[in-house]
């Protein structure tokens, strides 16, 4: 395992593995701009690592409906719909309206966008009033509820399909819970570690994303 020596190497592999991605669309550089300047969550955003490897899975499974859980302005979802066929179609919930209208702006530039539907109000409503069956769900939103989102989407995700799940390391802070976010992250990785229902893996990219299969 490659020994990163202190924070400066991390910053400087972070940027190398930035510069080493295929770049996402030109448009989406100015919604990350306006979400940074916009918005008070500018550090909440997929990213172009994160948004890339997404579009990546999506692909690789053959994924044609997606459920995203936390939309913010849209990148993931962006980057996710560049991977769906002309009819495919994803679902994404976000509560916050201000968020939600940049998103929409930018979904408007996308030749993707008419992919993507935005579902306003609480999430887990949205899921289980839900009769699609997923083939990919990726699960960005408020931490206290993870285990409640990823008991409501397993069963309305096909066989094979993928579960997401962004900050999954929480800053480091799923070694040690103190906060009840990192509480609720920890004991999701555990479970989905031991869940027979399914298989995982769990990557330390940005904040950590657990990639789990349902068999």
């Amino acid at each position: 395992m490659l020994a990163v020596e202190n924070l400066a190497q991390a910053k400087a592999l972070e940027h190398y593995a930035h510069k080493h991605t295929q770049p996402e669309p030109k448009f989406m550089k100015n919604l990350v701009h306006e979400s940074k300047v916009c918005t008070t969550g500018g550090s909440m955003l997929t990213g172009r690592i994160e948004g890339r490897l997404l579009k990546l899975l999506i692909t690789l499974c053959r994924a044609k409906h997606v459920l995203e859980v936390g939309t913010f302005t849209g990148y993931s979802a962006l980057s996710m719909a560049e991977a769906l066929p002309n009819n495919g179609t994803i679902l994404t919930c976000e509560v916050n309206p201000d968020a939600a209208r940049i998103a929409l702006k930018y979904f408007r530039q996308s030749p993707h966008g008419h992919k993507i539907t935005i579902a306003n109000g609480i999430a887990l409503n949205t899921i289980q009033t839900t009769n699609v069956i997923w083939d990919f769900a990726f699960v960005d939103a408020d931490k206290q509820n993870y285990d409640n989102y990823y008991e409501a989407i397993l069963p309305k995700i096909r066989s094979g399909g993928l579960i997401v799940i962004d900050n999954a390391l929480w800053g480091g802070e799923v070694l040690a819970p103190v906060s009840v976010q990192a509480k609720v992250i920890a004991g999701l990785n555990h479970k989905i570690r031991f869940d027979s229902r399914v298989e995982n893996v769990l990557l330390p990219v940005r904040d950590g994303i657990n990639i789990v299969r349902k068999k």
